[in-house]
This record gives structure tokens, sequence and C-alpha cells, in this order.
């Protein structure tokens, strides 16, 4: 017998098949063509596969597809269609942050979740929103600034 979940993908209706307790990520990768998340360690400890789910920043490689039936998942896909996001692709743009980029959708996903609910994080808040996510380029201190600068950006918006 087949199953199927449906929930909002990056604001539009989608469904999966038969998809049981597969992580969210291989079917975002797999099966909708969405590359932009990524997969590092498979255990929730490095953080390159952060997506949002109903608005909070969860690990995609662990996170079964039964748990999302109804949910809103947004990837870094996403980003370049949302105020937030962009402001934040444009911080990151300028102050180069990242080299590789294997972590920087991760990072972008959590802290896109951090400005939802706090649109002028200080810096304590910015730097426990990243203590998960692993760099292994060295790029920490233009992150830093760059989701700082993205944050005095928006801390002017409605």
């Amino acid at each position: 017998m087949s199953s199927s979940i449906a929930f909002q993908l990056n604001g539009s209706a989608a469904q999966v098949d038969d998809a049981g307790d597969e992580p969210l990520l291989f079917v975002l990768r797999n099966r909708l063509d969405l590359k932009a998340t990524h997969f590092g360690c498979g255990l929730e400890q490095c953080g390159a596969c952060v997506v949002s789910v109903d608005g909070q920043a969860r690990y995609s490689c662990t996170l079964p597809m039964s748990a999302l039936a109804g949910a809103e998942v947004t990837t870094p896909e996403a980003l370049r269609d949302d105020p937030v996001g962009v402001a934040l692709l444009e911080a990151f743009e300028a102050e180069q942050a990242g080299q590789c980029g294997y972590c920087i959708s991760g990072i972008l996903m959590r802290i896109h979740a951090l400005f939802k609910t706090e649109r002028r994080p200080g810096r304590a808040a910015i730097l426990a929103a990243l203590d998960k996510h692993l760099c292994r380029c060295g790029a920490h201190g233009s992150i830093l600034r760059a989701v700082e600068r993205a944050a005095a950006r928006l801390g002017g918006e409605a």
C-alpha cells in the first residue's frame, strides 16, 4: 500500500509518496532535486543540512518525512524570494563570508530562523545560534560580520 506525505515546500504544496522514515535531506536532494541543502555528518553534529520547518531551524539529515505531514519546510533555495533571505545573501556576499561554501546553506537557514523571531539579535544571540555549526575553512570572522551586517540592515525594517 502506498502512503503519501503532503506538506508545504518553499511556499508551494508538495507531496512525496512512499517516504516513511526516509530523512528529509535525502528527499530534498534525491527526489525533489533541491541541492542547496548539504549532507555533512548525518548525525546532527555539523549543521550543513539545516532547513526551516514551521519556522524553526531543524537538521534535515535525521528528520523523518513521516514527521512532516502538513509542515512548512523552507530550504536555502527560497532565500532569494524572501526579504530576510535577500539581506542575508547580500551581506554574505559583501563580507565574502565562506570559502568552500559547504556549511553556508545551513548557517544561512539557522540565521534566517533567528531573524524571523529577532530582527536585531546581539552578538551573544548570533554566536549562540551559530554554536552548532562547523566551518572547516575558518571563515568564522567573515560569517559573523555578515550576520551582523544583515542584522543592522534588517533592524530598521518593520
